[in-house]
């Protein structure tokens, strides 16, 4: 099997591509930012813990909406400015999760977790990427509520985008977590590993935390060998995916294998194996014979090893 594909049918990479304006110059001014929540064309998402608000409709159901619409929902807890989009101006509001929970007895209303959102299709694409902002900065929020410092309750400023302390005068800033996903190959094999939550059948790339002082590089290689064994040699940099469960990054990249003798680790790992190429484009087919599939292609992984059968980087 020649692994090609039409690439006018690639896929979206989910939570990407923004188009919305942050407009971080106007977080720290008052007057702007009131004058942006009272626009008439100001929406609102309704976010509460894992679970986001929709308004029902066909063909996509809607995440935003009017102040009005929201301030009935349920109270908020905070409030952030995402940005403009298109120069209407975008927020975010925290609702308690239990709050978001009893809105799904509500005929009008969708209530679902941002994964499923993104699985399902339930809205429109270029909905995701604000999702993901809201989702990341208001669970920060939830998270991070006294000082690390001194332990003192901190207070939101700058529009949602930062804690300040007022015990110690610390301020704090929303975080995001660095996890390298690769695919190691040696030839025309690669490796694939599984978790146990994965779907039946389902393989996807290694992936892990970096470590504080470490390359990207070198994150890719140390994750690798410790999860399968794998030494690894040259690292080919491939796109990147904010991944908003809670608050990452996906760093996504080629390796060179050295060696091809796995060492799995359990605790890690379900199974890691070698899947030759035609294999593989078998799996991102959903013609392999064991009903063996790769992840869903809203996710990095996806495009990762896609990259990989369209021999798309000098790397491979």
């Amino acid at each position: 099997m020649q692994a090609r594909f039409d690439l006018a049918s690639r896929p979206h990479l989910g939570y990407t591509q923004s188009a919305v304006d942050r407009g971080a110059d106007r977080r720290h001014d008052a007057g702007a930012m009131a004058a942006l929540e009272g626009d008439p064309r100001a929406r609102i998402f309704v976010v509460g813990g894992e679970l986001v608000v929709l308004r029902k409709a066909a063909p996509h159901n809607h995440p935003d909406m009017d102040f009005a619409q929201a301030a009935a929902l349920a109270p908020a807890r905070e409030r952030v400015f995402l940005g403009r989009r298109d120069g209407a101006p975008l927020f975010a509001a925290a609702i308690d999760p239990e709050g978001a929970e009893a809105l799904k007895s509500r005929d009008d209303l969708l209530v679902a977790d941002l994964r499923s959102i993104a699985i399902g299709g339930l809205v429109a694409p270029e909905h995701l990427p604000p999702l993901a902002q809201a989702k990341a900065l208001i669970g920060w929020h939830a998270r991070h509520r006294f000082c690390g410092r001194c332990g003192a309750l901190t207070r939101p400023v700058e529009a949602g985008w930062r804690r300040d302390c007022p015990a110690c005068g610390s301020e704090h800033f929303p975080r995001t977590d660095p996890v390298v996903i690769m695919l190691a190959v040696a030839g025309e094999r690669c490796l694939l590993g599984r978790q146990g939550r994965f779907a039946t059948g389902q393989w996807s790339c290694l992936a892990g935390f970096m470590e504080p002082g470490e390359t990207i590089e070198e994150a890719v290689r140390r994750e690798t060998f410790e999860e399968a064994g794998i030494r690894c040699g040259r690292v080919a940099y491939f796109a990147s995916q904010p991944w908003p469960f809670p608050m990452s990054l996906m760093i996504g990249c080629h390796a060179e294998a050295l060696t091809t003798e796995l060492a799995v680790d359990r605790s890690e790992l379900e199974d890691a194996r070698w899947f030759e190429r035609d294999e593989v484009a078998a799996m991102m087919l959903g013609r392999h014979p064991a009903g063996l599939i790769v992840t869903h292609p809203m996710a990095i992984a996806y495009h990762i090893i896609r990259a990989w059968l369209e021999a798309e980087r000098s790397l491979v």
